[in-house]
């Protein structure tokens, strides 16, 4: 069968799917299902019969048939992670499916990775042409064997969205590889003007020390990053990570510094006079750091809200602020959007709600753009030998295709403007729960910023699992935060499934 057949036939059996998810009950309480039935739901309005009315909870979660699934995985995978066993072959839109028939309503979505909904039509028929199936089965070694069409891809795509001020990019497989290599970069730029420009020759000493790991070939340079942030799980994005010590202990690491991220009051309007002098403390640690720090930092890596160490905002005057030092002392900033990027926060670009007067030097990338790498204007942020910033495929062309294609239907539907506006709407209603019940939604954040929506609960995860009870998907991140992460084609009509859910999770303790 030709991948285009196959790809037909999946179509027809998930528009078979869809018409059934319809009609079946929720198996949950009588009550449930009452009020499930008596909120009006129409289809998508971006795509026609595509999602179903609402959720669908049949059995405990995991089912019979996940578990006999999952044990069978765990012979040969590590399963003590598994969330939820997925049938994507049934998940659709704003819906993720299990094998069981459970049907969810997903705003956790993959890990703030899924920007167009499953099986997503245009995508579909992306995934379908000539030019997808050469890029994914005669993948290429970019650094060596570009194709002919490279550049046009890039332009017509990654590119096509660059942040202001930045023209190029270097592509990578994942966020944490972003990340690293953004490092690297910083590194080598860093010593080459100290050394005097691109033109000066490594001497023989760095040379002959950097295979022994040693000064002055090996520099003594480190990057600065933020407590309870993330930046990946490599070794020198780890480093950089701050959020749990389960993701770093046992791993060595390099002795680089941490500067306090503000740690804001809420409600925001509430704490204002206070929540600036947070901010004003933190920059002047930061601006100590850059100045004193022993091994001293050549770059500060930020993320514009810390996702993964509990959703902690700043405001823009803290990022400005933040620029202001690192241009003042000669230091890159990195702002990793791997999370943030995207449309999630109403802006295709979190950091675009700053308005700095000079970009970042860097932006890293992944998730919702399905590929990643990080933007830079600064030529001299490329090397000034061929191979030093270098690996086998740097990047996937078929990714960068698929970006390409979410890219375009992003302008098409308009859909940061989109989110803009459910996430307007999304915040007003849970401003309503956090008002009837303030014990359970602390610290409600995220005004402004799309969908991109955080609170605190007491009992997270016992409130993340009772959520999947009522039919919703939602992920924690930090030690109390519930975070929300829609997809970009959540509609006012999913908000309202959502905080029919939320409200019942904390009225039936």
């Amino acid at each position: 069968m030709s991948a285009c057949r196959a790809l037909r036939g999946s179509n027809a059996l998930l528009r078979a799917v869809s018409v059934s998810t319809v009609t079946r009950p929720i198996a949950v309480s009588l009550e449930s299902r009452r009020k499930f039935a008596a909120s009006a739901r129409v289809m998508s309005s971006f795509y026609a019969s595509w999602e179903p009315e609402g959720p669908s909870v049949k059995t405990a979660i995991p089912g019979p048939k996940a578990k006999a699934a999952i044990a069978e995985l765990d012979e040969v995978f590590d399963t003590r992670s598994l969330n939820m066993l997925t049938d994507y072959s049934k998940s659709v839109g704003n819906y993720i499916a299990d094998p069981d028939g459970n049907v969810l309503l997903d705003v956790y979505a993959q890990i703030a990775s899924i920007p167009l909904g499953y099986n997503n039509p245009a995508l579909r028929k992306a995934a379908q042409s000539d030019e997808m199936i050469n890029g994914l089965i005669n993948r290429p070694a970019l650094g060596n064997f570009p194709p002919a069409e490279w550049a046009d891809v890039l332009k017509s795509g990654i590119l096509k969205v660059a942040p202001k001020g930045l023209n190029q990019v270097f592509t990578a497989m994942a966020g944490s590889d972003a990340n690293e290599t953004a490092y690297k970069a910083a590194f080598m730029w860093r010593r080459q003007r100290e050394r005097g420009g691109p033109s000066v020759e490594f001497t023989e000493e760095e040379m002959n020390s950097a295979m022994n790991n040693k000064s002055p070939g090996a520099s003594e340079l480190s990057i600065l990053s933020f407590k309870h942030g993330f930046h990946g799980r490599l070794f020198g994005s780890l480093s950089t990570t701050r959020s749990k010590p389960i993701h770093k202990v046992d791993i060595p690491a390099f002795d680089w510094p941490q500067a306090t991220f503000p740690q804001l009051k809420y409600p925001l309007d509430q704490h204002a006079t206070e929540n600036a002098a947070i901010e004003r403390a933190a920059l002047d640690e930061v601006e100590h750091l850059l100045t004193t720090y022993h091994v001293p930092p050549c770059a500060v890596v930020v993320e514009p809200i810390q996702s993964e160490g509990g959703d902690n905002h700043a405001t823009p005057a803290f990022f400005r602020g933040l620029r202001e030092i690192t241009r003042k002392h000669g230091v890159l900033l990195i702002v990793d959007e791997v999370q943030t990027g995207v449309g999630a926060t109403g802006r295709f670009w979190a950091h675009d709600h700053w308005d700095l007067p000079h970009p970042p030097d860097m932006v890293t990338f992944s998730k919702k753009a399905q590929t990643a790498g990080y933007y830079f204007g600064n030529p001299e942020l490329r090397p000034n030998k061929p191979y030093r910033q270098f690996n086998t495929w740097m990047g996937d062309p078929a990714r960068a295709l698929l970006f390409r294609a979410i890219i375009d239907e992003v302008e098409r539907l308009d859909l940061v403007k989109h989110t803009a506006a459910v996430g307007e709407y999304l915040f007003g209603k849970l401003e309503g729960l956090a008002a009837k019940y303030p014990g359970e939604f602390r610290n409600l954040r995220g005004k402004g910023m799309g969908t991109f929506i955080a609170f605190d609960n007491p009992r997270r995860d016992e409130f993340l699992a009772k959520a999947k009870k009522l039919g919703v998907n939602i992920g924690g991140s930090g030690q109390s935060a519930v975070r929300l992460r829609p997809m970009l084609i959540f509609e006012e009509k999913h908000a309202d499934i959502l905080v029919e859910a939320l409200e019942k999770i904390v009225s039936t303790w």
